[in-house]
C-alpha cells in the first residue's frame, strides 16, 4: 500500500470518528436539553391546562414539552445504539433514575414557581350574610395584597388564610363562622393569587411576609385590640400561619388545618432505601423551587411551633395527615393541640363536621384572644 494511499485512509478514518463524536455529542446534547424541557412543559403546559384550562402559555408549555419530548426520544435513542451491548442493559434503570429523580421533584417546583391566574369569583361575604369592606395593604417588599375584612364585635380579629391555588373565597364558610362569633375576618388573596400583586408561590413560602402585612393592617383598625389577633389557615394557609408566628409576636393563636410537610425536615423518613429516595426527591424539590423564586424557604414546621411557644397552637388532621401532625405537635406538646379527623378529607372540617369545627376553633381562640370576664 502506498503512502499516499495509507494517509488517504487514515484521514477517512478520522473523518469517521469525528462525525460519529459529533453525532453522540449531538444526540446527548439535545437528550439533556429535552429532559429541561420535559418538567418545564409538564409544569407549565400540563398543569396549567388541568388547573386552569387553556391558554396562551398553556399552549408554549405543551409546545415545550412535544418538542421536549421529541429531543429526549431521539437523543435517547442515538445514544443507546452507540452504546456496547452490554452497556445497553443500563438504559432502562438509567431512565428509571431520571424520572424520578428529575422528572418526578422538579416538575411540581416548576408549577410551584409559576402559577396560573387563579379567580376570586362572584361570591362575597354579603352572600353569608356578612357586613364586609373591600381592603388593600402593602408588604414590606411592596406588593400590593387585596382583601375583604369583616369588621369585629369582640375587639378580636384573626387573618384568614386559604390553601394552595385558590382565593379569599374559598373560605367564606370558615369566614362565617368566625364572624358569627364576634370576630374580624381578614380574609386576602395570597401572593400571585386572586386580586393580590407579586409573584405566586403555591408551596406558600411568601406567607411570612404576606402575613406579617396582614397583622399590620389588623392593627390600624379601630375595631381591633393590638393583643387579640390570631391566624387560622387552610393546606398552604395553616402552613404559612405557622411559619409566620414562629417569628412574628404580635399573632397571639394560630388554628392550622391541612398543615403538610414542607421541607424534608418536616417528614420523618420512612426506614430503608424508601426513606432514602423520599429524602432525596424533597431535597431537589426545595433546592429546585429555591433557584426559581426569591422566596425565602421557610423553617420546619417543629422548629417553628417550638418557637411560637408558649402561644397557642390548634392542628386539624384529616384523612392521611393524623401522623405527621403528632410528629409536628411532639415539638411543643404543652402549647399544641391537636384535633384528628381521620376519614375527613384534606380541609373538609367545617364541611363535615361542621358543628364541632364551629365549637373547637371557636372555643380555642376564645381562650387565646378573648379574656373570660368579657
Amino acid at each position: 500500500m502506498s503512502v499516499q494511499t495509507r494517509d488517504a485512509a487514515r484521514v477517512a478514518d478520522a473523518r469517521a470518528t469525528l462525525g460519529h463524536a459529533g453525532r453522540t455529542g449531538l444526540a446527548l446534547f439535545a437528550f439533556v436539553v429535552g429532559l429541561i424541557g420535559l418538567p418545564v412543559g409538564l409544569g407549565v403546559g400540563a398543569m396549567y391546562v388541568m388547573n386552569a384550562g387553556i391558554s396562551v402559555t398553556a399552549v408554549a408549555g405543551l409546545v415545550v414539552l412535544a418538542c421536549a419530548l421529541t429531543l429526549v426520544v431521539i437523543g435517547g435513542v442515538v445514544l443507546v445504539r452507540r452504546l456496547p451491548r452490554w452497556w445497553r442493559l443500563l438504559a432502562a434503570p438509567a431512565v428509571l433514575v431520571l424520572l424520578q429523580f428529575v422528572l418526578v421533584p422538579v416538575t411540581p417546583a416548576v408549577y410551584a414557581t409559576n402559577l396560573p391566574p387563579t379567580q376570586v369569583g362572584d361570591a362575597t361575604p354579603s352572600d353569608r350574610g356578612l357586613g364586609y369592606e373591600d381592603v388593600e395593604f402593602t408588604t414590606t417588599d411592596g406588593v400590593r395584597m387585596s382583601g375583604w375584612y369583616v369588621p369585629s364585635a369582640n375587639g378580636a380579629a384573626v387573618a384568614l388564610l386559604h390553601g394552595s391555588g385558590s382565593t379569599r373565597s374559598a373560605v367564606l364558610d370558615h369566614a362565617q363562622v368566625l364572624a358569627d362569633n364576634g370576630y374580624g375576618v381578614l380574609l386576602y388573596d395570597a401572593r400571585g393569587h386572586g386580586r393580590s400583586g407579586g409573584e405566586g408561590m403555591d408551596f406558600g413560602w411568601w406567607g411570612d411576609v404576606d402575613l406579617d402585612a396582614a397583622v399590620s393592617y389588623l392593627q390600624t383598625r379601630s375595631d381591633v385590640r393590638a393583643d387579640r389577633i390570631g391566624a387560622v389557615g387552610m393546606s398552604m394557609g395553616g402552613e404559612q400561619a405557622v411559619n409566620a408566628a414562629a417569628t412574628d409576636d404580635r399573632i397571639l393563636a394560630v388554628v392550622g388545618e391541612g398543615v403538610e410537610p414542607r421541607v424534608p425536615a418536616d417528614a420523618t423518613p420512612a426506614p430503608g432505601p424508601r426513606g432514602w429516595v423520599e429524602q432525596s426527591v424533597s431535597r431537589i424539590v426545595v433546592a429546585t423551587a429555591a433557584l426559581l423564586t426569591d422566596a425565602p424557604a421557610p423553617m420546619p414546621l417543629r422548629d417553628a411551633v417550638a418557637a411560637i411557644a408558649p402561644r397557642a397552637v390548634l392542628l386539624i388532621a384529616g384523612s392521611g395527615e393524623v401522623a405527621a401532625i403528632r410528629d409536628v405537635a411532639e415539638a411543643a406538646p404543652a402549647t399544641v393541640d391537636v384535633w384528628e379527623l381521620p376519614d375527613t378529607p384534606h380541609t373538609q372540617g367545617l364541611a363535615d363536621e361542621p358543628e364541632e369545627w364551629e365549637a373547637r376553633v371557636v372555643a380555642f381562640l376564645d381562650r387565646a384572644l378573648v379574656p373570660v370576664h368579657e
